[in-house]
């Protein structure tokens, strides 16, 4: 049984990674502020703020091994985030919390050679007017994650990346509920459809197995082509 650590793991693409690998017979600690009402009892759900280092380290030491680490915890704030305090939140949540994650649990998964997959955006690719912070801060997560793979291959440790582009998750709710901007999006897309979390699941379920085990730095975009279009 491997023991994999979820931050964000209770809501959205973070709650559909949990349940993948409890179905797959894994043990699943879930971090974070936020969790859905009709979380299943498997999932070990740890109430905690992810930017909080010390919290985090608590974690890390009740746990006797660590096998993946996914960092999915992150937060979108749109025109707000022309604000500089809103600003730095997101940052520090969607890029400085996925860090202190890496550095926190780095020994554990040196132990086991395990793999983090980190969560990056099809607007790591390109600028949006308005979300500033999420786009940058998803941007860097490109640069993290190399960084990473790069340091930390010496001790075993996998550090990849998956990009998604339109996900029918709460945090997409407003786009989806715009008939004409849901439309406009859905056209740009060439396999014509949103993805459903469990796309991007299957792909970090990949980034997390034996048969990636050759994989390191790479940050693959799941967005039916949204980016290259």
């Amino acid at each position: 049984m491997r023991q994999i650590v979820v931050t964000g793991g209770c809501t959205g693409i973070g709650r559909a990674v949990a349940e993948h690998f409890i179905g797959l017979g894994d043990a699943v600690t879930a971090l974070g502020l936020d969790a859905d009402s009709d979380l299943s009892e498997e999932i070990l759900y740890r109430e905690l703020d992810v930017t909080n280092e010390v919290a985090l380290r608590a974690v890390a030491a009740e746990l006797d091994g660590i096998d993946c680490l996914v960092n999915c915890a992150g937060i979108l704030k749109q025109e707000q985030e022309r604000n500089s305090e809103v600003f730095d939140a997101v940052v520090n949540v969607n890029l400085n919390a996925t860090f202190r994650a890496c550095l926190v649990f780095r020994d554990k998964l040196a132990n086991s050679r395990g793999a983090i997959v980190n969560i990056a955006s099809m607007w790591s690719y390109f600028g949006s007017p308005k979300s500033p912070a999420y786009a940058a801060s998803k941007t860097a997560i490109t640069s993290l994650t190399r960084s990473c793979a790069v340091a930390w291959a010496v001790d075993g440790i996998r550090v990849n990346a998956v990009s998604p582009g339109w996900v029918e998750t709460r945090i997409t709710r407003a786009a989806r509920s715009d008939v004409q901007r849901v439309s406009k999006i859905t056209e740009r897309i060439p396999l014509g459809r949103w993805a459903q979390p469990q796309d991007i699941v299957d792909v970090i379920a990949f980034l997390c197995s034996d048969g990636a085990c050759y994989m390191t730095g790479t940050v693959l975009p799941v967005d039916g082509g949204y980016s290259i279009s």
